[in-house]
């Protein structure tokens, strides 16, 4: 992969007053921006962000090749609202084509086009498309480019980086000179997900900041709103993009840790206006109130909201957890937590950030309940009188010759005869009056047959002598 030359600093500079302008007057300069999120990000859940604080948005990704063949898949897609601007809508795929078909399509409901490049999940993987399209630059940028070169908006793009900070910055340039007019960096690798997602690389998105003329946002490690102002002024980014961190705190750009039951209902309130499908739902509730969740004494309330998918059973749920916690919070009972440190803590019910373990405890615990395992494998194992361990083969067959001692070795079946070169039972049908084993060895080695035991090994032979002889006459032929 060849480095891209960087551009003389009188040119930066006009490109970069020429790429701001699409942040400040085709985006109204947004800092607060909410990620797009599978199954996640739909409009009413886009609308109570922008409530509480988020200046722009992104749909949920969105498979370009569905998008081009289903209306449906369309239609449900693009629902927006005016009070739903800026919006930037996101596609994946790997095909410049059907990706742009789908993008000119999405054009008019929206202020940019994204390409997901950054999605780590395994059906990225199987569909080639996300951050497993790393090892293909030249296919990211024919997709960038012919974007670009097609549409009437913006081309944007959201990536995860390398492990090298100087591969990351030339990924980024090239992704730049392929026509992205605004990326979103986030600081992780693709490798970082789940148990092992860890602390996001802000280094890694300062190098991309500095590196690039065009904006940049950030994404990772944003679990309050300080942290978005830390993120702002160590790597200079324009904006800082929240995922999981709105998802368990809507409020998260206005400072607030509120009572899970106000969000909660405010976003029902929105469903009933914008409908959104009952997984959708389950899932925002189950984050908003994870941590009351939790509690044992909440068992119903959580078996309540994973077997029921109507919304008189959503608002059932989450008025009894209000007027469960609502004396707490407003003071009228005192509420009790062990803690096992000194640090203060939120209580449960309030919206919070969700703190993952770090991947070393997860490598660690991994590690131990491997080593338990085999302890307990080692406790199995059984050992005769000398203390030799016995296989839980040999195992088996002791137990049965002590379940009967006089059973002969070699039971001879009904009517036939022993084997004349071992002794074993000889075939009932076999043309040498051999066992199985015996009769395959006489075939192979003397050429011969045995309907009675299908070894034809002097039929197989011939066919492939005759179809040698075929393919010869053929080959002489041409």
């Amino acid at each position: 992969m060849s480095s891209i030359s960087t551009k003389p600093s009188d040119q930066i500079a006009d490109s970069t007053t020429r790429e701001n302008n699409i942040w400040e007057s085709l985006l109204n300069s947004p800092r607060y921006i909410i990620a797009p999120m599978v199954d996640a990000s739909e409009l009413a859940w886009r609308l109570l962000s922008r409530r509480h604080g988020a200046q722009l948005c992104y749909t949920p990704m969105l498979h370009s090749s569905v998008f081009c063949r289903d209306a449906k898949y369309r239609r449900e897609a693009l629902a927006s609202t005016a009070e739903d601007r800026p919006l930037i809508v996101q596609f994946c795929g790997n095909d410049p084509k059907t990706l742009l078909e789908a993008a000119l399509l999405a054009e008019p409901y929206c202020d940019a086009i994204d390409i997901n490049i950054g999605c780590p999940q395994a059906i990225a993987k199987r569909g080639r498309y996300g951050a497993f399209l790393q090892d293909d630059w030249e296919l990211l940028r024919l997709i960038v480019s012919t974007l670009s070169k097609g549409l009437r908006v913006p081309v944007t793009c959201k990536l995860r980086v390398f492990a090298e900070i100087e591969k990351t910055v030339e990924y980024a340039r090239m992704l730049e000179a392929a026509g992205a007019r605004l990326l979103t960096v986030h600081g992780r690798t693709r490798e970082q997900k789940g148990p092992l997602t860890g602390v996001a690389s802000w280094d890694h998105i300062k190098a991309v900041r500095q590196a690039v003329a065009i904006p940049v946002f950030a994404n990772g490690n944003i679990q309050c709103l300080q942290d978005v102002e830390r993120c702002i002024k160590e790597t200079g980014v324009h904006g800082v993009m929240s995922a999981e961190g709105n998802l368990y705190n809507p409020c998260i750009f206005e400072a607030r840790y509120p009572p899970s039951w106000e969000p909660a209902l405010e976003y029902l309130d929105l469903v009933e206006r914008y409908p959104a499908p009952a997984s959708y739902i389950r899932g925002h509730l189950f984050k908003l109130f994870q941590h009351v969740l939790c509690l044992a004494e909440n068992k119903e309330e959580r078996e309540n909201l994973a077997r029921n998918s109507t919304m008189d059973s959503f608002k059932n749920v989450v008025y009894a957890l209000r007027d469960r916690y609502l004396p707490y919070h407003e003071g009228r009972l005192t509420w009790y937590q062990e803690t096992s440190d000194c640090n203060l803590k939120l209580p449960p019910w309030l919206c919070q950030p969700y703190v993952r373990h770090p991947p070393e405890e997860h490598v660690q615990r991994l590690d131990m309940e491997k080593i338990e395992t085999q302890n307990e494998a080692a406790k199995r194992k059984f050992r005769d009188e000398e203390g030799n361990e016995i296989s839980r083969k040999r195992l088996k067959k002791l137990r049965r010759i002590a379940r009967r001692p006089n059973r002969p070795a070699v039971i001879v079946k009904r009517g036939s005869d022993l084997c004349r070169d071992c002794p074993n039972p000889v075939g009932l049908k076999c043309v040498h009056k051999l066992c199985r084993q015996c009769c395959r060895n006489k075939c192979f080695t003397e050429n011969l047959d045995c309907i009675g035991h299908r070894n034809l090994t002097k039929t197989r032979r011939q066919m492939a002598m005759e179809f040698a002889a075929k393919r010869k006459t053929i080959q002489d032929t041409i």
